[in-house]
């Protein structure tokens, strides 16, 4: 697997999701078409910050995808969904 340089955004995002996977997202005012699912993973919170359903505070599900904007060149995202507040954001671009 290559290795990827990641910078960190974690800003909130609209996802449009298609078959359970996100299929577009706008990011900085611009619509994504998701071109690629290349990865699909949970993260969880630390064990000792877990509440009464089981969940942790931070425990989401992760995408890593390949998306486009209209005349842009494509980019590899994360984009994470927190169970816990039912919001997505776009957690990395990496390069």
């Amino acid at each position: 697997m290559p290795a990827f340089l990641a910078r960190r955004y974690d800003e909130p995002t609209d996802v449009e999701r298609r078959d359970d996977a996100p299929a577009a997202f706008v990011w900085r005012s611009r619509r994504h078409a998701v071109t690629a699912v290349l990865a699909h993973w949970w993260e969880t919170g630390p064990w000792w910050r877990r509440i009464d359903v089981g969940l942790s505070d931070d425990e989401r599900e992760m995408w890593r995808v390949e998306a486009q904007a209209v005349d842009r060149t494509p980019v590899v995202v994360e984009l994470g969904f927190a169970w816990a507040t039912g919001t997505w954001s776009l957690r990395a671009v990496l390069d």
